[in-house]
């Protein structure tokens, strides 16, 4: 777990960059507080091998702090995890990794994003409709820990100029500077669904 955020560490650079192995660590160590049927270490790698799959890091100085990802289906991104380090939840990061989630699912493809998250975390909502999502369904007992229902929401229209000005002001509202690390422009593979997606599930820890 990361240290307790001081005073003065919103000085600090959040540096975003794609998932590598060496990360799990400590991805690990943030998936196990915040997740009731965390992943495990080999479903994670078997992850970072396939295509149409981006899974992101979120870190200060050297830790990692946070962590997303989205699979591609068609033109639809699916936004599988977030979550973000307890010691440094409501602090904006996952609205930083969001942001640039979306960014990297429209160079997948992306034409439209979806998610589930549960019923009760209104945080995590508020979190997604800033970004544009709004509920589309709902599906009943999705969360196996307790039998949660999920409200599913879509984001459409993600490639568009007015997406476009959302993300950026998104951005301008973050108290982290940003530095982007290990991206290309360059469109990844086309997808091969496997594991379900669970958004949601603790990430409505942090709504800001």
């Amino acid at each position: 777990m990361s240290a307790a955020p001081v005073a003065g560490s919103t000085a600090l650079a959040l540096t975003v960059s794609p998932m590598r192995p060496r990360h799990l660590p400590e991805v690990l160590a943030i998936e196990a507080q915040v997740y009731p049927r965390p992943w495990s270490s080999r479903l994670f790698e078997e992850e970072l091998d396939r295509s149409g799959r981006l899974y992101l890091v979120a870190r200060l100085g050297a830790t990692v702090v946070g962590y997303a990802g989205v699979l591609m289906i068609a033109d639809d991104g699916h936004i599988a995890t977030i979550a973000v380090d307890p010691a440094w939840q409501r602090h904006g990061i996952a609205r930083c990794l969001l942001v640039e989630l979306v960014r990297q699912a429209r160079l997948l493809g992306a034409e439209q994003l979806t998610l589930e998250v549960r019923v009760s975390n209104r945080g995590a909502q508020e979190l997604y409709r800033s970004l544009g999502f709004a509920p589309g369904g709902a599906r009943k007992a999705y969360y196996s820990d307790n039998g949660e229902d999920a409200l599913v929401m879509w984001a459409h229209g993600i490639a568009t100029d007015e997406y476009d000005t959302r993300l950026e002001r998104l951005q301008s509202r973050s108290r982290w500077p940003i530095v982007r690390q290990g991206f290309t422009d360059a469109p990844a593979g086309r997808p091969h669904p496997a594991v379900p997606p669970r958004a949601g599930t603790a990430s409505g820890q942090e709504a800001s």
